[in-house]
């Protein structure tokens, strides 16, 4: 992880895809001097920022969070959000017929 705000890698993406310093201003709606801020590590990304930038970068928001210093957090990739929601209802369908199972278990009459 970077320590610090990666001026020179944020330029070069900015370059490749032939964007300026002026174009992320008015994708996070800052002014340039709050951009100029962010680039010399004055000022630190929002979390939607972070999101933002990694959409238009076209790169992984965990990449533009490292690129801007170790205290930007990293929001979760909306991809892992929902395999991760996917995972917990399926635990929970297994724990509801567990219960099910239990509770005709119980309720069972002796023999």
């Amino acid at each position: 992880m970077a320590l610090f705000f990666d001026q020179a890698w944020f330029d070069a993406r900015l370059k490749e895809l032939g964007a300026t310093r002026d174009d992320i201003a008015r994708l996070l709606k800052l002014s340039t001097d709050q951009v100029s801020e962010l680039w010399k590590d004055q000022r630190e990304l929002r979390v939607a920022d972070v999101q933002t930038l990694a959409a238009y970068l076209k790169v992984a928001a965990a990449e533009v969070a490292s690129r801007a210093g170790i205290s930007t957090p990293v929001p979760s990739e909306p991809k892992v959000v929902e395999e991760r929601l996917q995972e917990m209802n399926e635990r929970l369908t297994r724990i509801e017929r567990m219960i099910v199972e239990l509770k005709a278990l119980v309720l069972q009459p002796p023999k």
